[in-house]
């Protein structure tokens, strides 16, 4: 029974800390894409406006909620859930810190679950989300979200053959499943992107399609599709793609943090605890915010090109000459 508390404990802080996290990052975003354009930001709900997630929360959460009448009476109200669990169901593989962490005496690792295919599971809850796209956007009812959910899920579907490819190298590099063995021989050898750095860049690129980022953001874009596959959203409802967005966003920076950059585990074992994890995430977040306001959206038929004509060929052609190198420099074995 104890086991279990400590267990429910554990998924609730961290829920609560993606939830919050979540909510800072629309705050970092808004005051970082004004200083990249010379704009002033939010800066009047608090100090430099750091109560401003907190009063767009209160402003959704007693919006009016609308469902169109040719919606489905079921799947309408169902998919932003489905999107939102989607997200934070990712995280509960991703060790945050020392896997021997104690309190009281007490052991509480500081991951939800470390399976030993917890790769797999990342992957496969990962691209769960675009269910709620698909869903959301077929059951509107509107010609807009129809379109832009069969964008969605032309797009997750690309660029998600290209996201394992690219975490295929790391597996045959580290000989593992398991993220926390992944972690862990990064700490005693070296980060895993100088040895897939072509594996980086493939996964990083397929991230921000995973997540309809910009340039990427074909399923939302607003100038053709007034707001895509959530265009009859309004209220919570909406709010729970928004969160589910950004939850997105910390995950796939924290993913890549660990399976690339070792992690929570930093050099020297300075800052122990999860500082280290938290503050490559900082980074690859600030990355994302930083293409959204400096790249325009490219055209869907560009989008596919980039997937199937040049990203895909590389991951295969990653993944090979990795295997290939695997096997010389391990003697056969």
């Amino acid at each position: 029974m104890s086991e279990l508390i400590v267990d429910i404990v554990r998924a609730l802080v961290i829920i609560i800390a993606l939830l919050t996290g979540m909510a800072y990052m629309t705050w970092f975003e808004r005051r970082a894409i004004s200083r990249l354009q010379i704009r002033i930001g939010p800066n009047r709900v608090g100090p430099t406006g750091l109560l401003q997630p907190l009063a767009d929360a209160l402003k959704l959460f007693f919006k009016e909620d609308v469902t169109p009448r040719n919606a489905d009476r079921v799947l309408f109200p169902l998919a932003p859930g489905i999107s939102l669990v989607a997200a934070l169901a990712a995280f509960a593989v991703i060790p945050i810190g020392d896997p021997n962490f104690t309190v009281a005496g007490i052991k509480i690792p500081l991951v939800i679950q470390d399976m030993p295919v917890a790769l797999l599971y990342l992957i496969g809850a990962s691209s769960l989300g675009v269910y709620g796209v698909v869903l959301g956007g077929w059951s509107s009812g509107s010609k807009y979200s129809l379109l832009g959910a069969l964008r969605g899920g032309a797009q997750v579907v690309s660029y998600e053959l290209v996201l394992g490819l690219a975490l295929v190298g790391v597996v045959l590099v580290s000989g593992t499943l398991s993220i926390g063995q992944i972690v862990d021989q990064q700490s005693r050898l070296v980060p895993y992107v100088i040895l897939q750095p072509l594996g980086f860049l493939l996964y990083f690129t397929a991230a921000i399609a995973e997540t309809n980022r910009a340039p990427f953001d074909l399923p939302e874009a607003e100038q053709e599709l007034v707001a895509g596959y959530h265009t009859e959203y309004s209220g919570f409802r909406f709010g729970m793609y928004y969160i589910a967005e950004y939850v997105n966003v910390l995950t796939v920076s924290a993913i890549a943090a660990t399976l690339f950059f070792g992690g929570w585990t930093g050099p020297f074992n300075l800052l122990p605890g999860p500082w280290w994890l938290l503050l490559k995430m900082t980074v690859f977040a600030f990355v994302f915010v930083w293409l959204r306001a400096s790249l325009p959206r490219l055209r869907y038929d560009q989008l596919m090109r980039l997937s199937w004509g040049l990203l895909l060929p590389l991951g295969l052609l990653n993944v090979l000459v990795t295997a290939v190198l695997v096997v010389w420099l391990g003697g056969g074995r």
